[in-house]
């Protein structure tokens, strides 16, 4: 495993606060399409078409039809949390300090598998939000430009809660404060090319002196900015790397 079990009792017993990042490959097992493999959604759509502020202006049929399809994937059955997925929510249910979950994914599996203290800060896929009243809710269902918004009545201002290239993502300052705090650092699943969130990183170790480990399928393009890593499929790594920072057999905080 990553980090040794002398190690592991010190953050233990130091209560370290730890802050996870996820990226696409954590979903990835559940059956949910990546964005940037070479079969992922990026090879099949045109960013500038579908993802941008310009976009959504100049044809919002077409952004409403992408993210419509999105949460109709995100609707089938078969599509559920994974071993990962469950096991951050035990590793935050069970570890005697503070957890922070932070996803870049727009998904709701780490919601459904438990994780409470959680920042989605490239936004949630099944919530809409009103450019003309900034109303912010859950919307499960197909958005259109015709969809007259449930706060203000006004038809063309609602998009999708998600954070498009070319805006910033959110909660960012929440982030960098328990970055700065964090005793462990743990990237799961990420590519390592988006920032700011390939940066996060850095900050953990340069600002707070975190221990820094990634659980990756393959090495990440920051890979070498790591103190520890290991590969494999995160349905393996996850739980298993969960299963030794819990060993002591500790219960559930106070």
């Amino acid at each position: 495993m990553p980090l040794r079990p002398d190690l592991i009792e010190i953050l233990r017993d130091e209560k370290a606060p730890i802050v996870i990042l996820t990226g696409a490959g954590i979903s990835k097992e559940s059956g949910l399409h990546t964005f940037r493999d070479a079969d992922g959604i990026w090879a099949k759509y045109d960013i500038s078409e579908v993802a941008t502020p310009e976009a959504f202006i100049a044809n919002p049929d077409l952004v409403h039809h992408f993210y419509n399809d999105r949460r109709a994937g995100l609707h089938d059955p078969n599509v559920q949390p994974n071993a990962a997925h469950v096991a951050l929510a035990r590793l935050e249910a069970e570890w005697p300090g503070d957890v922070l979950l932070v996803t870049q994914n727009i998904d709701d599996l780490h919601g459904r598998a438990g994780s409470k203290n959680l920042i989605h800060m490239h936004g949630e896929l099944l919530k809409i939000r009103c450019n003309h009243c900034d109303l912010l809710t859950e919307w499960p269902g197909d958005l259109a430009k015709e969809t007259p918004c449930p706060a203000c009545g006004k038809a063309g201002g609602l998009r999708p809660h998600v954070v498009w290239f070319g805006e910033m993502p959110l909660e960012m300052e929440r982030i960098y404060a328990a970055l700065g705090d964090c005793g462990l650092f743990i990237s799961i699943g990420t590519s390592g090319n988006v920032y700011p969130a390939a940066g996060f990183v850095q900050v953990a170790h340069e600002e707070a002196g975190a221990e820094t480990v990634e659980l990756n399928l393959e090495p990440s393009s920051g890979a070498t900015l790591f103190d520890h890593s290991t590969y494999g499929p995160a349905t393996e790594l996850v739980p298993a790397f969960v299963a030794t920072l819990l060993e002591d057999g500790s219960g559930p905080r106070d």
